[in-house]
């Protein structure tokens, strides 16, 4: 997924709480304990201001008994402390009822359960390591930094200092005696009674927490981040569906999607997609992208936004540091992470081959969905800009690929979506080596030339249309002969630094039929290997064949599977006809989010159904995640074959949903201005509360990748 994928995360997660909130996080144990020797904190700006959160009543930690979370930014622990020698049943519960915003407010209330008072010595104890979140994951904390302590009143100012940069926390306290390294109040609890506490923790400047305490004072009050998510909730789609499991994941979806939502420093209404939680909740190149683009029927805007928020930051210079170049769409960005480990040693880093011909491919799609002309006309410089960098400096060699090789041993190997060390290998298990030219990346650039091309059309501007529509059948041409394995039945996943194919079987070509790169007569043997026992586990393809050299059931890219990843292959199957082959894979996937509480993770090992009846989870797998969390929503809309286009003043529509999944009721849906209304029975359905203009009309809207073989309807 990322520069620094999950697989490297210092211990595994999945006992962990997180909790979010923006781009600020709150990793904890399931007593909500912050333990400083794992990958736990409260981070801000990528900067973890507090490292140790321990709370003890009578010198005992708590034992935990539940927790609850009804929305991402808060969550109620319930321990108990546990009993001494001698007593059958400890008489005293803890609540910690915790809310993550800019820092964290805690309000802690120990209830008393026996007929007796009960004295308590509760004390919480604290730390701030300002570790940037690279050196929590990895377990390298690097820095030391000088720290210095000041109480005053009601509050304690920790500093840190580290050559030239100067960071500080404040905790408060609304009673209890507030000392350097913890919190300790002395208190009497009578009988059947209780008593609290709120803590607060943040971000300073100048010795002053960075915003006013908000925290909820009563149960129905409503915090900023209450607010927030009720506005999120009122503009999504509402949905009722036969399958009550299935509605449930789509719901998961939505509440998944909602919490992963960050504003752009630059621009606070302008709301974009983080990549995933806990490690990864910044602007990524591809993952906001596709994820973004997964999530147009939901809410269109997330990807109009992530467009320009990416264009702002669209490369200008030639950096062979941070591997940026005029054009380029970034990677990666960081807030404020100043170590070593930082990819590229900036704050955005560019090493992705990707990101960019998405950037067009997901503006072409954005410009089906009725935003304003003027809106999308701000986009074309940068669109343009991108062309450029496909043939300018994508295409390092001139031979009509774009190819990756990073500029620097502090960027990333491997620049696709297999970007860890050893993701790109031959049938042998050899890694292949750089510069290389991923399939899917060819067809990406396919894809953007296309849609580039319509652009252009609907613009007027018929001879770049032309242009462009010349230069996606010459790479088609091209990549076909190239990439193509005659004697395997399927294509290469690369070619390395000799143009030689690299023969792995990996799941990467299924991207390719998305694209629709793929030649016709070449997609039933596509297929067909995709869908083979050694690629499709019973829960998804596979990143990996079984029979490959690098094949490991439990590594991160040689093997897994990543429902993203099978949701991208889906549209592809569906694209070229095969629709059986798409609802198996929609099943899969979603019967696989029933052993997780609805939530599908970023992946999961690929051992085969046969041999394990449940999905075998991925230890440090982040969760939730932002392409995983979107996978049921293309999962679903793709087999209902909804195509809105404002455009042409239609919505095209020929549901092939399996019967298993029920009636499909959606109201609130977004198009253009308008909420819309849909109602699908088996093949049947109907559009209610179109726009003016717009009808509801049953086929398949041809596919933008579809230009050189047919036009687009004239309504």
């Amino acid at each position: 997924m990322a520069g620094w994928n999950a697989d490297t995360a210092a211990a595994p997660l999945s006992a962990a709480v997180t909790l979010l909130e923006g781009s600020n996080f709150c990793i904890s144990s399931a007593n909500g304990d912050i333990l400083p020797e794992y990958p736990h904190g409260v981070f801000y700006e990528d900067t973890r201001i507090l490292s140790r959160w321990i709370l003890t009543v009578n010198g005992q930690f708590l034992e935990p008994l539940a927790k609850e979370s009804k929305e991402p930014y808060r969550a109620l622990f319930a321990g108990r402390v546990p009993q001494s020698e001698g007593v059958t049943a400890t008489p005293l519960i803890v609540e910690r009822l915790r809310e993550v915003g800019i820092g964290i407010q805690e309000r802690i209330t120990i209830r008393n359960y026996s007929m007796k008072p009960v004295e308590c010595t509760v004390e919480m104890a604290f730390e701030s390591d300002f570790a940037d979140l690279f050196e929590v994951k990895e377990a390298r904390i690097q820095r030391r930094w000088k720290e210095t302590r000041e109480l005053d009143g009601g509050s304690l100012v920790i500093r840190g200092t580290w050559q030239d940069v100067s960071k500080a926390v404040v905790i408060t306290a609304d009673r209890g005696v507030l000392a350097a390294e913890a919190l300790t109040c002395k208190v009497t609890i009578p009988p059947h009674d209780h008593w609290s506490t709120l803590l607060a923790v943040a971000p300073a400047t100048d010795g002053a927490p960075a915003s006013e305490t908000d925290a909820r004072p009563e149960t129905d009050a409503l915090t900023p981040r209450d607010r927030r998510r009720r506005e999120w909730v009122a503009k999504i789609p509402v949905l009722q569906m036969g399958n009550r499991s299935i509605e449930r994941t789509l719901r998961r979806s939505y509440d998944d999607l909602g919490s992963l939502r960050i504003e752009d420093p630059g621009h606070p209404n302008r709301i974009v997609v983080a990549a995933g939680a806990p490690w990864f909740m910044t602007l990524f190149g591809r993952d906001s992208l596709w994820a973004s683009a997964m999530a147009l029927p939901v809410d269109p805007s997330l990807a109009l936004g992530t467009l320009q928020t990416l264009a702002d930051r669209q490369g200008r210079i030639v950096d062979p540091m941070s591997e940026e170049e005029p054009g380029k769409i970034l990677h990666e960005v960081r807030l404020d992470v100043s170590s070593a480990l930082a990819l590229g040693g900036k704050s955005t880093y560019y090493g992705s081959a990707d990101a960019t011909p998405l950037f067009l491919m997901v503006l072409g799609e954005v410009s089906r969905w009725g935003f304003a002309k003027e809106t999308l006309a701000a986009l074309q410089p940068n669109a343009d800009r991108a062309l450029d960098w496909i043939v300018d400096y994508g295409d390092t060699d001139g031979d009509g690929f774009v190819e990756y090789e990073r500029l620097n041993d502090r960027g990333l190997i491997n620049q696709g979506w297999k970007d860890s060390w050893d993701g790109i290998n031959f049938a042998d298990g050899t890694l292949a080596e750089p510069p290389i030219a991923l399939c899917e990346v060819q067809g990406y650039v396919y894809g953007a030339f296309l849609a580039s091309a319509w652009m252009a059309y609907e613009t007027g501007n018929l001879a770049k249309a032309a242009e462009l529509r010349d230069r996606a059948a010459r790479l088609k041409r091209q990549f076909n002969e190239r990439f193509w394995l005659p004697d395997k039945g399927y294509y290469a996943v690369a070619l390395d630094k000799d143009k030689r194919p690299v023969d792995a079987c990996a799941s990467n070509m299924g991207h390719c039929l998305t694209t629709g790169i793929v030649d016709k007569d070449k997609a039933p043997s596509v297929v067909e290997r995709l869908m083979s026992p050694k690629m499709f586990s019973g829960w998804g393809v596979r990143t990996l064949a079984t029979d490959m050299g690098a094949y490991h059931p439990a590594s991160y890219h040689n093997g897994s599977v990543w429902p993203h990843d099978n949701a991208i292959i889906q549209v592809g199957l569906m694209r070229y006809g095969f629709v059986a082959e798409a609802q198996r894979i929609s099943m899969a996937l979603l019967e696989a989010a029933e052993f997780s509480d609805g939530r599908l993770p970023e992946l999961f090992c690929g051992f085969s159904r046969e041999q394990f009846t449940e999905p075998v989870p991925y230890p440090t797998a982040c969760s939730p995640q932002a392409w995983a969390a979107t996978a049921p929503i293309m999962l679903v809309t793709t087999l209902m074959r909804y195509d809105p286009d404002v455009s042409l003043r239609g919505i095209w529509m020929d549901p092939v949903l399996p019967e298993s999944y029920g009636d499909l009721h959606i109201s609130n849906a977004p198009i253009g201005d308008a909420r819309i209304t849909i109602d699908i029975s088996g093949s049947a359905f109907s559009v209610q509360g179109l726009p003016d203009g717009m009808t509801a009309r049953r086929g398949y809207l041809p596919w933008v990748g579809d230009l050189m073989e047919q036009e687009r309807p004239q309504l």
